[in-house]
């Protein structure tokens, strides 16, 4: 056992959006994850929603991974790993209900099992929060999307009595919650309420209308922590960084194998060394 100074490490923010339908978890997700990376290239969504994620294409070039029934939690972890791999820094899960309720989901499998309905929550519980941890450990940031069960009730508006829509109790496993930092309730108006803040950015519990600075903040807040440990060092751009005359970096750049993975390195170096001695001859890339 050791003991350590405490301190907020660089965060990767898990997020919960919970709402009725219509009440623009979606669209709210795709605003978060863009303030959190600011590059649409780097958000995917792992969409169970009947391809729902491609109505916003209008707002960038994001990533959309189709998942299909079954929705076992080993076939969100596999997605969740798929985008992982393909280096994405946001992943939007939409929606997380249907590993809960949804076909081949958690409710589904115990309802198809055999035997004592209490043991064979022993089973699959397991199964359950093999996703959690899942979430948890991620090297991206995660947004999940939760549904929650509608009911109507009569407000008055404008003198008059009138139905509106209300989100009530999650689609999900009760306590689901508390393993996020930030969960965000939308109503059919589109207006959040942060009902749990890690980061106490929503303290007040005012109800405004999610944005890409909302992610913005939060990734200012992520950000603000001391990085866990250093970023491993290229000795390709390391190179590229000593060298100091445009000739030189001609002749690296014509030896360098992976051209186009360090063009940019490249560029920058012949900007830096422009900018010093600007009548020097330009570079081939």
């Amino acid at each position: 056992m050791q003991l350590r100074k405490s301190n907020r490490s660089q965060a990767k923010i898990r997020i919960a959006l919970q709402g009725a339908s219509g009440s623009g978890k979606t669209y709210s997700s795709l605003l978060l994850a863009y303030g959190l990376c600011q590059d649409w290239n780097k958000i995917a969504v792992i969409d169970t929603e009947n391809q729902s994620a491609d109505l916003y294409s209008h707002l960038g070039h994001y990533n959309v991974l189709n998942l299909l029934p079954p929705f076992s939690p080993e076939r969100y972890i596999e997605a969740i790993a798929t985008c992982e791999a393909s280096g994405m820094e946001v992943i939007i899960i939409d929606s997380l209900s249907h590993e809960w309720e949804g076909e081949g989901g958690i409710l589904d499998i115990h309802g198809r099992m055999a035997g004592n309905s209490f043991t064979n929550w022993a089973k699959i519980t397991p199964r359950h929060n093999a996703l959690v941890q899942k979430i948890l450990h991620s090297q991206a940031h995660v947004i999940t999307t939760v549904r929650s069960k509608q009911d109507y009730v009569i407000t008055e508006k404008n003198g008059k009595q009138v139905p509106e829509k209300v989100g009530l109790k999650a689609v999900q496993r009760d306590g689901l919650e508390y393993d996020f930092s930030i969960v965000f309730e939308l109503d059919i108006n589109h207006q959040a309420v942060c009902s749990k803040d890690r980061t106490q950015l929503f303290a007040q519990k005012i109800p405004f209308e999610i944005s890409s600075l909302t992610g913005s903040q939060i990734r200012d807040w992520c950000e603000g922590g001391i990085p866990t440990h250093a970023s491993p060092v290229d000795p390709i751009e390391s190179k590229i960084k000593a060298i100091n005359t445009i000739d030189e970096l001609n002749r690296f750049y014509r030896e360098t194998t992976d051209k186009n993975r360090y063009l940019e390195a490249f560029s920058r170096r012949a900007e830096e060394i422009r900018a010093i001695k600007p009548k020097l001859n330009s570079i081939p890339f």
